[in-house]
């Protein structure tokens, strides 16, 4: 059993209590648990009769344009005045899913330049920002299941809003690869339950999710495996290698590629695994593991990253050729490491 929550319920209420315009900001690239988080968050504080703006520093990935609510959300690359307006406004932010500014994008100078006060709310270790309420509880699943037991204590009781929900379900279980890894223990799955008692459908946002891909990224997926992943048995390792050309081929969509990290961690001995897309400036790097192998410290001393003990992601400054060679190499640091 995990430690509770209540802990931050006089503070946090108080802060919500005071407020009048509240700017809540996911972090770049924002995944299932971003946008569910911000999505379920958002809906509790409009419960709650506060003034709210969702902002996301860029695209919001296809897989989750199904959500209630999406369109609602300012996406700072494309509305960028329309961003910048609704932090200078806020008289509270509240940072969801992210533990270092950085992640906040080209959001980071207006946050940190903003008068209003600041909540961070994640469940990424060692949390390097500067906020008035720090909430960071790494033993939860995801962020949306600690925003989950943060109103629970709030209310006194589970707000159990179907849209409320949905959107914590769809944090939860993306971060957990459908409750397959991660950090999740009886008390997520007991909470799942509640849920399921209250009407949440999770065939359909399994499906929404899972179930709800264009034919190009099918198509992508095969040649990922068929033709760029590199199986590295000695060291127990696989990865797979995207360039941009083989992105355009398949007509690439923002989030085609979610999930294409955890492949190789189903061939049988694997207990690291790599993705590596090439983007304008850099190689984007995802990694997950199994077992006690901690990818967290790893992206952090060679990719310039972080996140968890099984799931974390960085980036490479140079070409993908020179990336995987340095990728392969430094493996070797991970030799002694038991899984």
């Amino acid at each position: 059993m995990r430690k509770g929550t209540g802990k931050y319920t006089k503070q946090l209420t108080d802060l919500l209590n005071k407020s009048v315009n509240i700017a809540l900001i996911c972090h770049h690239n924002p995944d299932g648990d971003a946008i569910g988080s911000m999505l379920g968050l958002n809906k509790y504080l409009q419960h709650r009769g506060k003034s709210t703006v969702m902002i996301s520093p860029n695209q919001v990935q296809e897989f989750l344009l199904w959500m209630n609510n999406i369109n609602s959300v300012i996406v700072n690359e494309k509305k960028p005045g329309q961003a910048v307006k609704s932090i200078k406004e806020a008289d509270l932010i509240i940072m969801v899913d992210f533990n270092h500014i950085d992640r906040s994008g080209k959001l980071k100078t207006h946050i940190q330049s903003s008068k209003a006060q600041r909540i961070l709310i994640d469940h990424h270790p060692k949390p390097e920002i500067d906020v008035d309420l720090l909430i960071s509880e790494p033993e939860f699943s995801s962020t949306a299941e600690l925003i989950f037991s943060l109103v629970r204590d709030i209310e006194g009781e589970y707000y159990l809003d179907d849209d409320f929900m949905s959107s914590i379900f769809v944090g939860m279980m993306t971060d957990t690869g459908n409750f397959s890894f991660g950090t999740f223990n009886g008390d997520t799955l007991r909470e799942v339950g509640i849920m399921l008692d209250n009407g949440l459908d999770k065939d359909a946002i399994i499906t929404n999710v899972y179930d709800n891909f264009s034919i190009n990224r099918i198509r992508l997926q095969g040649f990922a495996i068929y033709e760029r992943m590199v199986y590295m048995e000695e060291h127990h390792a696989a990865y797979i290698y995207l360039s941009r050309a083989d992105l355009d081929r398949f007509k690439h969509k923002v989030g085609d590629t979610e999930g294409f990290v955890n492949i190789p961690l189903t061939v049988s001995g694997i207990v690291i695994s790599a993705l590596f897309i090439e983007k304008e400036t850099h190689i984007k790097v995802s990694l997950r593991s199994k077992g006690k192998l901690d990818v967290n410290l790893f992206a952090r001393k060679y990719f310039n990253g972080g996140g968890h003990a099984n799931a974390a992601g960085g980036k490479y400054k140079g070409t993908m050729e020179e990336c995987l060679a340095y990728f392969e190499k430094v493996l070797d640091s991970l030799k002694n490491s038991k899984a």
